[in-house]
């Protein structure tokens, strides 16, 4: 149905938009249409961040003189390349890199997601996949993005053949997503049980990834410049995907390549925070009284370039393109999207409304959803939104909008069920909507994970409309006591059959995630 309006003219699609969609089977099948946009779209924002273009437009080699150049610094290359990675894009950017490189590297070592090489296999993404006689050496480990025993022996490896460099030597590190859980090494006597129970706790609780990051390094070998240590005095060239809001190089992978600007101190008022100080096993006590309080001085690092090479931002910027090109007008909220999924979800229930009403001619003045949004922005201390500039654009659109972010919001468990950020975010979206006056406007939201992969479960996300809570209830499926145990993934795989999952398989890139707030009046 909306196919066959957009080959009319513009002001025939606004006479019979309604008469051709007023219908609730019509109304249907413009959701389902809407819905396959969306799906369009954010594979579409994926594929703008996938590991291979990135690491071509970030390394330039000089084949007749072996001058690898990197932003504006040179290296000279004459079979004295090493490369060490770890997270859940790594082994599509080594793949790259070797590619590119390969004449010159010596060895590699790189730690990624258990099962990665044979999705990628199963999927005919043979561009993320090493050749045959590669001379890099692959540990899969991390099984749900824990750290575990295989990730260990990747991490022992990898600072083994950091340890065994020369001043000569040039180290390639290749980082994304995934990369802490990748690269587990915690400081004798701390097991690495002891360090994943306390890190479980943390974000069980609410910590942030910022928070969970300085716990990590205070308790590692390898994260917060100890791998640039491990390799000093070898140059070293950081090549960095990143997953975390605004792009800090020293929390992204809990910056083993980046000298820590935290204390003790820090690390115990986060586990006073949390309520976790008491119940610290002795080993972590013991790490934590005999580490310097003072943070590893700047001058560990010197030997080290850092380059962000791919990010949420340029996801969006992406996004914003694909959108303008289908008819939207296309506004970015934000790329710092971070705070509990339940504030988020309020923000975007609140954020249609208003933007619903913008779009609808009848608009009289400021609302009192208008101050409380406001408010919530305000509230959820988004670094980049400019809420008024993003209103004002919305109210000059007069069609389509699509509403852009991303980011990573946070999860308090208060359950036992199924799921990820992305499903529950998008299942509490779908209850917002539901309780709110809409207006005219055919409102559709997205939430997805560009590494392909929500929490313990094969989708990437999830997407709502309003009607969601009415229908589920007509199948039997009470919200509220699915969002009551985190089970947003049982009760998307039941609801309609699973038609509102998202599912791209493993992406091979990792920027966390994206939202999409379509707004269509009808």
């Amino acid at each position: 149905m909306a196919a066959a309006l957009q080959v009319l003219p513009r002001s025939a699609r606004a006479l019979l938009r309604p008469l051709l969609l007023g219908s609730p089977g019509a109304r249907l099948a413009s959701g389902m249409a809407l819905a396959e946009q969306a799906r369009q779209l954010f594979e579409s924002t994926v594929g703008a961040v996938l590991p291979g273009p990135m690491i071509h437009r970030a390394l330039s080699l000089d084949p007749s003189n072996g001058q690898l150049k990197v932003q504006d610094r040179s290296f000279q290359l004459q079979q004295n390349l090493y490369l060490v990675g770890f997270g859940k894009a790594v082994l599509g950017m080594a793949a790259a890199a070797e590619e590119l490189l390969g004449q010159h590297l010596v060895q590699g070592v790189i730690s990624v997601p258990k099962g990665i090489r044979a999705a990628m296999e199963c999927t005919g993404k043979q561009e993320m996949l090493l050749k045959p006689h590669s001379r890099v050496q692959v540990f899969e480990g991390a099984e749900d993005n824990l750290p575990d025993h295989d990730a260990l022996r990747a991490a022992l490896a990898i600072r083994q053949l950091a340890e065994g460099l020369t001043a000569d030597d040039v180290l390639l590190v290749l980082i994304s997503g995934g990369g802490s859980a990748l690269l587990p090494a915690p400081i004798p006597p701390v097991t690495l049980e002891e360090k994943q129970t306390l890190t479980k706790l943390l974000a069980a609780r609410g910590a942030t990834i910022q928070e969970l990051n300085t716990i990590r390094k205070a308790l590692s070998q390898l994260k917060g410049g100890g791998l640039a240590q491990a390799a000093y005095p070898a140059q070293v060239v950081s090549l960095i995907l990143s997953d975390v809001v605004g792009d800090p190089v020293e929390v992204i992978a809990s910056g083993p390549t980046v000298a820590s600007v935290h204390n003790v101190q820090d690390c115990l008022h986060i586990l006073n925070r949390y309520g976790l100080r008491a119940a610290l096993p002795c080993s972590v006590k013991t790490v934590l009284a005999q580490a310097d309080s003072e943070p590893r001085g700047p001058h560990t690092c010197g030997h080290v370039l850092n380059v962000i090479i791919g990010s949420n931002v340029l996801a969006l910027a992406e996004a914003q393109r694909q959108a303008e090109a289908l008819g939207y007008r296309a506004v970015v909220l934000s790329s710092a999207m971070q705070g509990d999924v339940k504030s988020i979800a309020h923000f975007y229930g609140l954020l249609a409304q208003v933007a619903g009403a913008y779009l609808t001619p009848a608009r009289a003045g400021v609302s009192v959803e208008d101050e409380q949004l406001h408010k919530l922005a305000a509230e959820l201390q988004l670094p980049d939104i400019q809420l008024k500039e993003v209103l004002e654009a919305i109210a000059g659109a007069r069609g389509p909008v699509c509403l852009l972010a991303g980011g990573e919001p946070t999860v308090q468990l208060q359950g036992a069920g199924k799921g990820g950020r992305n499903q529950e975010l998008a299942l509490r979206v779908g209850a917002e909507l539901g309780r709110r006056s809409l207006g005219p406007v055919d409102v559709l939201f997205l939430s997805g994970g560009t590494d392909g992969k929500d929490g313990p479960t094969e989708a990437a996300g999830a997407w709502v409309m309003p009607e969601l809570v009415n229908q589920a209830t007509t199948e039997g499926l009470d919200v509220a006591t699915f969002l009551a145990h985190n089970d947003s993934h049982t009760f998307f795989r039941h609801f309609q059959g699973g038609a509102h999952l998202l599912y791209t398989g493993p992406t091979g890139t990792n920027v966390m995630d994206v939202h999409l707030l379509f707004l269509q009046p009808r």
